[in-house]
């Protein structure tokens, strides 16, 4: 992690960030945010994340306008540029002299961005093991809200159980990851949920859908049953920061032959030679 960081306006060491206890982000989690790949100092996809961006603030009614040159200003200080890093940008309705539910008349929000290491994630090459389990999040999922507590827990739930990730399902059907996207392989066809408020609209998933069409390869947008997990003959979780990431083993269960399958490897070749066409 770089030792400098922006927070409202200033560049400053990351031990002299200090926000106020009564910032909402702190106390209500009133607040969203945005994770962006750079790879080798070119952000990834910039636009769609601004506007996913823009799209969260919306529906927590916090107004910040702010356009692509202004925060590419605001991020370009903070790159390398020489490895993979992230940005992590955060925006909370800021301080407030009283603790209320209801939205204060005015406040000034609070913008705090950070840069951190790309760090390989090993079950990208080797697969990793994930657990099933019951979606008890809230309703707006597509929202990239600050609040989440929810996802902590199930994915500590997947860590406790020798997981990697929890694979989440509403009324028998599969959301998304506790962290990620999902994707399955049955009948040699990708499969992946639609976006609704109860799934983030992924920027991986997007490019993974765009580089299937692009490459003849058949996939669709369509709800996946509980049960047709483990005749899918692959599954896949997506991330800004793990990328494709084959699970090989959930519920205890082998997927396939228990090794990232044919279709990963291709779309991984695809998602690696897209990356490095943009930089």
């Amino acid at each position: 992690m770089s030792d400098t960081v922006y927070l409202n306006g200033d560049y400053l060491p990351l031990a002299d960030a200090k926000i106020s206890v009564m910032d909402r982000g702190f106390l209500f989690g009133d607040g969203v945010y945005e994770v962006i790949p750079a790879y080798q100092g070119r952000l990834f996809r910039f636009e769609d994340h601004i506007d996913r961006l823009n799209n969260s603030l919306l529906e927590i009614r916090l107004e910040l306008q702010k356009s692509l040159d202004e925060w590419l200003a605001i991020f370009q200080p903070l790159l390398d540029g020489s490895k993979d890093e992230y940005i992590y940008l955060q925006i909370t309705r800021g301080y407030a002299p009283k603790r209320d539910h209801g939205f204060p008349e005015s406040v000034l929000p609070t913008v705090f961005a950070m840069c951190s290491e790309i760090k390989p994630f090993a079950g990208r090459v080797t697969g990793m093991k994930a657990i099933t389990l019951q979606d008890t999040r809230w309703q707006k999922c597509h929202v990239k809200a600050t609040s989440l507590l929810a996802h902590v827990l199930l994915r500590q739930e997947a860590l406790d159980q020798d997981g990697a990730e929890a694979i989440l399902f509403r009324n028998g059907y599969v959301s998304e990851g506790a962290a990620s996207n999902v994707f399955v392989v049955i009948d040699g066809e990708l499969i992946t949920p639609p976006n609704s408020h109860e799934l983030l609209p992924g920027i991986t998933r997007d490019v993974v859908l765009e580089l299937a069409e692009v490459n003849q390869i058949v996939c669709r947008e369509d709800i996946i049953a509980v049960e047709a997990l483990q005749n899918a003959s692959e599954v896949w979780v997506t991330s800004s920061i793990r990328e494709i990431v084959p699970v090989i083993e959930l519920d205890g269960q082998v997927i396939g032959d228990g090794r990232p399958g044919p279709l990963f490897q291709k779309m991984d070749q695809l998602f690696q030679a897209y990356k490095q066409s943009l930089v």
